[in-house]
């Protein structure tokens, strides 16, 4: 009996990576690393201080069951972030303007999709780079998505764009605050040092990027049984118009008041220290100006909004339950077990290989540690001493903690923004794991290259800190 093999849906994939996270518990030793609070307020680990624990910690099936509820409490700003823009996005498309603008980047791009993939990703990255915006991309998924449907090109091209740009952004960073800048200060290297090598690779990654996502789309173009959406339905039902409606003054309006939504957003998170709270309050009142302008009234609004919130619960329910395998790890107490064991080898190489092996280290703990300032706090105190130890520059070890950070945001499903643009777009994981692990393949050999070499030219050490004593 010949049976094919199915793909489980996404959400028994993420229930089943929680079950190995619980057995992990039980397998992996148990232990801890001393904290410090800093002036921020964040918990930082003491290098040097970790022992096992006195009494293990035993999690049963029942923790278990009780950890998805606990995830969804823990992930509640993503979740209702990502309703919110699911209703206000359905209020702009009740107006039309949605359409309006696709007409207008067809008559653009219809003809050169490869500049409007490019332009994508390297506006993203730029963005994600300078400032280190993610999850505000989450209101252009399912524009793209419309637009790659008029285009003839499928849903994975779409977020394909998005998450490349928002995932190199973050690796090479030129001065992201919530990951680089924290990174330098914990490594106790000037910030905003070694800006020079982060700029130089910059495009040369974004070439990487915009490479296997316009060669994917070569490839489906050639060849529709490619497609690895082939038998997917869209989120978008129906074909694309025939004709687009004209762009009117309303919505270029309303397109107005989304690029000032959009700015004030940046400006609350890089002056006010806002998140996503406060932009979802910043996009409840773009919704209402917009309904406004559309001249929708407000029992059409208000049905609007609750159909777009609605489409989106499936996407909410994975961003909960994906939390979750994060949540296990830190009650079974191997999170520091894990990033302790990992680093161990490291002295045993040679410091270029200790580089890179920073780069493997950093790599896999982000899927245990999805917050790359949070990820900053646990493992640069202790790869900061252990590069003085094995002769890395701790600025390569910077440049390995946002390699390892940035790159696999875009694939490790414990990433909750990573989870709501690939449901927002109708994208299953695993389908999402064939795209993308091969370009995680070659950001990180390129990432491996650059590592070695700024570890023999010894980039960095003009900001080494002296070891006294």
């Amino acid at each position: 009996m010949n049976k094919q093999f199915k793909v489980p849906h996404t959400l028994i994939l993420l229930l089943g990576m929680m079950l190995v996270a619980l057995i992990a518990t039980w397998l992996i030793p148990q232990g801890v690393f001393d904290t410090v609070t800093t002036e921020s307020g964040r918990q930082v680990v003491v290098p040097g201080t970790f022992a096992m624990v006195e009494e293990r910690t035993w999690l049963t099936p029942w923790d278990l069951l009780t950890a998805i509820p606990k995830a969804f409490a823990k992930a509640q700003d993503v979740i209702f972030f990502v309703l919110i823009i699911g209703g206000v996005l359905a209020i702009v498309r009740a107006t039309g303007t949605v359409d309006a603008l696709i007409g207008r980047l067809l008559e653009r791009f219809g003809d050169a999709p490869n500049k409007l993939i490019f332009m994508v990703i390297f506006c993203f990255a730029l963005a994600s780079s300078a400032i280190g915006t993610a999850g505000e991309y989450i209101p252009f998924i399912l524009i793209l998505v419309a637009l790659c449907k008029a285009m003839k090109m499928d849903a994975m091209t779409a977020i394909g764009m998005v998450i490349t740009g928002y995932g190199i952004g973050y690796g090479v960073s030129a001065f992201n605050p919530f990951t680089v800048l924290i990174a330098q200060q914990i490594a106790d290297i000037p910030v905003y040092s070694g800006l020079w090598l982060r700029l130089a690779i910059f495009v040369p990654f974004v070439l990487i990027g915009f490479h296997h996502v316009w060669q994917y789309t070569q490839n489906v173009a050639n060849d529709p049984s490619k497609s690895l959406m082939q038998g997917i339905p869209c989120p978008l039902s129906g074909n694309p118009p025939k004709e687009y409606p004209t762009l009117t003054k309303a919505h270029q309006l309303i397109l107005t008041f989304f690029v000032i939504t959009l700015a004030l957003a940046v400006w609350g998170i890089a002056t006010k220290g806002w998140y996503l709270y406060e932009l979802g309050a910043v996009f409840i009142a773009f919704g209402v100006i917009t309904a406004i302008i559309g001249k929708l009234d407000a029992d059409t609004a208000a049905n609007k909004f609750i159909e777009g919130a609605t489409e989106l619960i499936s996407t909410a329910i994975l961003i909960g339950v994906a939390r979750g395998i994060a949540l296990i790890l830190e009650d079974g107490q191997i999170l520091h077990s894990l990033v302790h064991g990992m680093s161990m080898p490291l002295s045993y190489v040679s410091a270029e290989i200790s580089a890179v092996g920073m780069l493997v280290i950093q790599t896999l703990l982000n899927g245990f540690i999805p917050s790359g300032s949070g990820q900053a706090y646990v493992t640069m105190p202790l790869m900061a001493p252990l590069a003085d130890i094995v002769g890395v520059p701790r600025q390569v070890a910077v440049l390995a903690y946002q390699f390892g950070d940035g790159f696999s945001n875009m694939i490790v499903p414990t990433n909750a923004v990573l989870m709501a643009m690939i449901g927002i777009a109708g994208v299953p994981y695993t389908q999402w794991f064939k795209f993308c692990l091969p370009l995680l393949a070659k950001l990180m050999a390129a990432a491996a290259v650059v590592l070695v070499a700024a570890t023999y030219f010894g980039y960095g050490l003009d900001v080494q800190p002296v070891i006294t004593g």
